[in-house]
């Protein structure tokens, strides 16, 4: 039976309208894993470096995606708890369109600038080759990637969750057997590498756009639009803590790369790149979670169902306390297996990033709590708030640490910086949620 947006939410029905999203998180972070599996075990260690550093600067880009979608969830879930669907279809129709024209433009700066980017970054010989490759390989399908970052929301204002995860393992599973073809089979390096994730992404755009396009049972549908520079600015500052994430989480990548260049060398970028995709799936529960749970806040808030807001929060705080408790322990049991899945074949590195992993990981207990504020003050379409929590949480607390801490405990120092920084968010999250609980009404 399908769950609407308007009903109350029980434990059960709370975990059952998440799970969806929370799977598709995921396992989007898994078919990411298995790109880096094959990339440094078929193709070479330095190949793999040179993946992890290119690879902010393609989030970048992307994260117009992220932005538009979250953003964009948070209005027109808000627009439909006011009881008014036909603005809602038009300012969904409208966003779709727009991250067209923006993806177009991105892609074309993007291919100019990714030479002199990598070269930036320290690349050089065969590293800034193969960087080169990847990028400009993977920026031809942007607009496809930033669409599917759009619609891993919007989805589920359609009250679409499992069509989403659907979406999800179709793109991911294509992508897994396009990466055992083109690297594995037919040897075709990084580039085989772009292209399987390139075309995996345009599965993963496309099917939600036949599917919006078509007559269908969702709140949603794809309609002639005009453009109205009010809802896209409030979609924008709505969003502007998820993008604010993204671009963070990639401008602060560049900084532990020049830093663990600095302190481990190339290794030390491996070790990191693994974290990178390790993290990718313990922290995509927090996000598919929050993610899950944004258009159910954004609807209650529009309705001013202020009694279901308390409970949402509640409830949340005490899935995440206990998915925390779980998770962190988890990481640090399987640290060792999991940096051996890939770089058994070096004793040295393996033990370096098993340790990082284990370093890495006490930030989980500690993580799920900030992303949910962030995402709950999206949802209340207070963008302001939410994008302070991620700016402070993301980036100047990153940053900090990424400095202080290496000088006094060296590599260490930079694999606990993450630790610290969601520690002092933490404070923010508390303070800004116990200053606007009287303004929303949510406790």
């Amino acid at each position: 039976m399908k769950i609407q947006l308007s009903e109350h939410f029980t434990y059960k029905k709370l975990i059952k309208f998440t799970i969806p999203t929370i799977i598709m998180m995921i396992f989007t972070s898994i078919y990411g894993v298995v790109d880096g599996i094959f990339v440094s075990n078929y193709v070479g260690s330095d190949s793999f470096a040179a993946v992890n550093l290119i690879m902010p600067i393609l989030m970048i880009l992307g994260t117009i995606g992220f932005m538009i979608g979250t953003g964009g969830s948070a209005l027109i879930s808000k627009t439909i708890g006011e009881g008014n669907k036909e603005k809602a279809n038009e300012y969904f129709s409208m966003l779709i369109y727009l991250l067209i024209i923006i993806g177009l433009i991105l892609t074309i700066v993007g291919i100019i600038t990714i030479e002199p980017a990598s070269k930036m970054l320290g690349a050089e010989g065969e590293i800034l080759k193969d960087c080169i490759t990847y990028g400009r390989t993977i920026l031809i399908f942007l607009i496809p990637f930033v669409l599917q970052n759009c619609f891993q929301s919007l989805v589920i204002v359609a009250e679409k969750p499992t069509f989403g995860l659907i979406i999800s393992v179709v793109s991911g599973v294509l992508n897994m057997i396009l990466d055992f073809l083109f690297m594995y089979v037919f040897k075709m390096g990084v580039f085989g590498a772009a292209v399987a994730t390139g075309i995996s992404q345009l599965i993963g755009s496309i099917i939600p756009i036949i599917y919006f396009i078509r007559e269908n049972n969702s709140p949603l549908r794809l309609r002639k639009a005009k453009f109205e520079g009010k809802a896209i600015l409030q979609t924008c500052i709505n969003g502007s803590s998820e993008m604010l994430t993204n671009l963070s989480m990639s401008l602060v990548n560049m900084l532990y790369n020049m830093q663990l260049m600095k302190y481990a060398g190339a290794d030390g970028v491996v070790a990191y790149g693994i974290i990178m995709y390790v993290s990718f799936i313990f922290v995509g529960i927090y996000f598919g979670y929050s993610t899950g749970t944004a258009p159910i806040i954004g609807y209650h808030y529009g309705a001013e169902n202020t009694e279901e807001l308390k409970s949402l929060l509640k409830k949340s705080l005490r899935l995440i306390a206990i998915t925390a408790i779980i998770m962190t322990i988890l990481a640090e049991l399987s640290s060792k297996i999991l940096a051996s899945i890939f770089v058994s074949y070096d004793t040295e590195l393996l033990d370096m990033t098993a340790n990082a992993i284990r370093l890495f990981s006490i930030s989980y207990i500690i993580s799920g709590f900030n992303i949910f504020a962030s995402s709950f003050f999206t949802a209340l379409n207070d963008g302001v708030v939410s994008a302070a929590i991620s700016f402070l949480r993301t980036l100047v607390f990153q940053v900090a640490m990424i400095f202080i801490l290496p000088a006094l405990f060296e590599l260490n120092g930079i694999w606990l910086a993450v630790v610290l920084a969601e520690i002092l968010s933490l404070g923010v999250s508390i303070v800004f949620l116990a200053e606007n609980r009287k303004k929303y009404n949510y406790a």
